[in-house]
């Protein structure tokens, strides 16, 4: 024990007399340690984090799939129902305590405080059924969370809170819990705070804020409800299981429920049905463990996360040569010494050992100082991936998880860049050395010293190739044709109107907005949408007088938005043939449309409309 001790304060007495050594060491350290923690706080966010949830293992999700059609086609691998649906899948898994349906997705709704606030806020919005909370095992922080009392037509309309709006919206006021605000138009009263870090079942940016019971949908949409339609597929469920038992055979069962109620009470067309039949052997439910919630950011970022790492590994590697390389070069200045303390009774295994002290304490002082790095390069990760969140319930503070993988790697590096310098020492000859000759030390040095370039020079020819083709992929995107014009446009989000407003008032306000928007300054010209040009539009069956109907796998559907007159001609989009819109095409017209040459070449066979 007194021996390591001893080694330690030699070693840091020895990076005292060698400042511009030991900085430069620890910031190369820090630099590959900090980026290489930076990925797996991010991963251990995305990937491998429970939900804030009472035990979040006996969770699990009906359905793994992702593909969202509102028209309710076929989706293979199922994970978006209708509500219908799911009351039947509910019915038919008794091995869950209770099953829980949210919406996929959300919206910003117009919600002000009533008797407070004269203007409305945008709050993000999240229908989920009555047993949300209790499903998930979660609590209130204030207040109370909703029952399945409250999801029901009849229920006075409620809505709990998250902590999140509750603190940077409503400064934790506590009189919110029980106060009544205007939703779309429409009362409610918030009844609790979600508690703190609980951001629902879903990790993505602007998690919702509040959660409102499923049965008062319609009443938040009005005319566009979907809770009742048996086709439209918009849920997400989940299930907790009960104790003892298990969920072996129950993807099978709810997967010929699906394909019965596909077959018989879907309400599909029947001009689809021959179709659906066809298609019911792809129809499958899975059963899939959510005690990490819907992995919406693990499937979209879990692939480039897995690439950073192994890129900052690299790095991390390179890094270790350099430093590998300055203590080489430092063993070499200091081969007299070292020969002296061989001369005088040390033996090579404390010669060895003081050299890996050094390269630890080393790769740990990098470490600590790679943590700082570490967070720096998180946040703006985040910032860079989601530049239009306004919150994201990813901390970058490091948690122990990431603390042991930050301490774990700074260990092994300087096991391994230190490793060099170790061997180096034990060749040592005590009279060549002194004599100044040191040709068998020399050369074994510059062999370590030269293998170790080739190492850094093949790692960073990779990274470079590497580099090169993500530039030239990134500058093919940025001047990627969309068939648009992109400079000079500015997309302006507006919140989303209560669904008290009618026909005409809206499209009278619609037309004043466009009104104001020419005559700011420096405005050529506007245009409104309900979906900008970048965004998934949602899509319908396509029937085409006088042609067949396509199959239902035969690309049947078109995506599709709603514009105002001016808007095509404001992004640069070309009229190839026929005419654009005009503001006789009015809500009082006959309705009219104008497509793309996708969909002339899709659903015309001569090509031409």
């Amino acid at each position: 024990m007194m021996n390591s001790f001893g080694d330690i304060r030699y070693a840091l007495r020895q990076f005292r007399r060698a400042p511009v050594f030991t900085i430069a060491a620890v910031l190369t350290l820090a630099l590959g340690i900090g980026g290489t923690t930076a990925i797996f706080t991010l991963i251990h966010a995305v990937m491998l984090r429970s939900l804030p949830v009472a035990d979040p293992a006996r969770l699990y999700r009906i359905g793994d799939g992702d593909d969202c059609c509102v028209e309710g086609g076929p989706q293979d691998r199922w994970g978006m129902y209708s509500y219908p649906l799911y009351e039947r899948l509910k019915a038919a898994a008794p091995e869950f305590e209770e099953v829980a349906a949210f919406q996929a997705g959300g919206a910003r709704l117009s919600v002000r405080r009533e008797g407070v606030e004269t203007a409305a806020r945008p709050l993000r919005s999240e229908f989920v059924t009555g047993n949300y909370f209790s499903t998930l095992g979660v609590n209130a922080f204030g207040g109370r969370v909703m029952t399945a009392a409250d999801d029901t037509p009849s229920s006075s309309p409620v809505a709990v809170l998250s902590h999140h709006a509750w603190q940077s919206v409503y400064a934790g006021d506590p009189a919110v819990v029980g106060s009544s605000f205007i939703v779309q138009g429409h009362p409610l009263t918030i009844i609790g705070v979600a508690p703190p870090g609980f951001f629902g079942e879903t990790l993505r940016g602007d998690p919702p804020d509040l959660w409102i019971p499923l049965q008062q949908e319609p009443l938040i949409d009005g005319d566009g409800a979907l809770l009742r339609q048996s086709v439209g597929a918009w849920l997400r469920a989940i299930g907790r299981l009960r104790p003892g038992a298990s969920v072996d055979g129950m993807a099978p069962r709810l997967t010929e429920v699906l394909r019965q109620w596909m077959v018989h009470d879907s309400g599909y067309p029947s001009n689809w049905m021959a179709d659906v039949v066809r298609l019911l052997p792809k129809q499958v439910i899975a059963i899939v463990p959510a005690g990490a919630g819907v992995g919406e950011m693990k499937e979209e970022y879990g692939r480039s996360l897995q690439i950073l790492l192994a890129v900052c590994g690299l790095v991390l590697l390179i890094a270790c040569a350099n430093v590998a390389n300055l203590l080489l070069a430092r063993a070499v200045a200091r081969r007299a010494q070292t020969a002296v303390r061989l001369a005088v009774g040390a033996t090579r295994g404390r010669i060895v050992r003081q050299a890996l002290v050094e390269s630890v304490l080393l790769a740990i002082a990098g470490g600590i100082a790679g943590l700082l790095v570490a967070v720096a390069a998180a946040r703006l990760l985040l910032a860079m991936a989601f530049r239009g969140a306004h919150f994201l319930p990813i901390s970058t503070t490091p948690s122990l998880m990431v603390l042991a993988f930050a301490f774990g790697i700074a260990l092994l590096t300087g096991i391994i860049f230190g490793a060099a310098p170790a061997w180096f020492a034990t060749r040592t000859d005590p009279v060549d050395a002194l004599r100044g000759a040191g040709r068998s030390t020399g050369d074994h040095s510059s062999l370590a010293r030269q293998a170790l370039l080739i190492v850094q020079a093949t790692l960073s020819v990779v990274l470079v190739a590497g580099a090169a083709m993500l530039g030239r992929s990134l500058n093919k995107l940025e001047r990627q044709d969309f068939g648009y014009r992109v400079d000079d446009r500015v997309v302006v989000s507006l919140n989303r109107l209560p669904a008290t407003y009618t026909q005409p008032k809206l499209s009278a306000l619609y037309r004043e907005i466009e009104e104001r928007l020419n005559r700011l300054p420096g405005v050529q010209g506007s245009g409104l949408a309900l979906y900008n040009p970048l965004t998934d539009n949602w899509g319908e069956m396509v029937l085409v007088a006088g042609h067949p109907a396509k199959k239902m796998d035969e690309e049947a559907g078109s995506s599709w938005d709603r514009v105002s007159a001016k808007y095509l001609q404001n992004f640069g989009m070309p009229i190839l043939r026929g005419r654009v819109f005009t503001s006789a095409d009015n809500e009082t017209a006959a309705p009219v449309a104008i497509v793309n040459e996708a969909f002339v070449k899709r659903f015309f066979k001569s090509g031409r409309a």
